[in-house]
């Protein structure tokens, strides 16, 4: 394995939540509005998974990603787009059947709010590969800094579930730790 380890670098962030609440404000037949939406809206909204929360977008890169880590990302395709460096030989000049499956790519991503939510369900489990799981919290960590509401929601499967869906449970729903995390997702302040 690749002694590098994955780095982050985040792009940008498309979207408002002034557009949010705008968006919000069509569907229940209002104007635009004026003010700022509050730290508790904001949460409300995204625990809602209004379609709304849609119109907030990020962009972020992952240089020196295993491919293995690339490809267990690669499969969420819905409200998320992906731009993974090649393997092929006639853009690297090496033979793509000696590439190893922990060989450093670049995959850069744009994602909604809500895709992000439900990545992060599968991404932060911990039945999720270790090295996944960190390369997630990269981005997670980055959104935290911008959106603290929206990493509030970015949470396991059992947290937002409130049970543990797989067929072989990890251990963590049901004990203290859990019980905490769960609590503190679905607080609204």
């Amino acid at each position: 394995m690749t002694d590098m380890a994955p780095k982050v670098k985040f792009l940008k962030v498309r979207g408002t939540w002034r557009e949010v609440a705008d968006a919000a404000r069509t569907t229940i037949r209002l104007d635009e509005g004026t003010k700022e939406p509050s730290p508790k809206w904001k949460k409300r909204i995204l625990l809602a998974e209004h379609s709304p929360v849609r119109k907030l977008c990020f962009n972020w890169k992952w240089i020196d990603l295993p491919y293995w880590v690339s490809v267990h990302f690669v499969r969420h395709k819905f409200g998320i787009e992906h731009f993974v460096s090649t393997q092929r030989t006639d853009r690297t000049g090496v033979k793509r059947d000696d590439s190893r499956q922990d060989a450093p790519v670049m995959h850069e991503c744009f994602a909604n709010a809500q895709a992000i939510m439900f990545i992060s369900r599968r991404r932060l489990c911990r039945q999720a590969s270790p090295e996944t799981t960190a390369a997630w919290r990269l981005v997670v960590d980055e959104i935290a800094a911008k959106e603290p509401e929206l990493a509030e929601c970015c949470v396991p499967e059992c947290v937002y579930r409130g049970f543990c869906p797989e067929f072989k449970s990890c251990g963590y729903c049901g004990s203290p730790e859990w019980r905490k995390a769960v609590e503190k997702y679905r607080e609204v302040k």
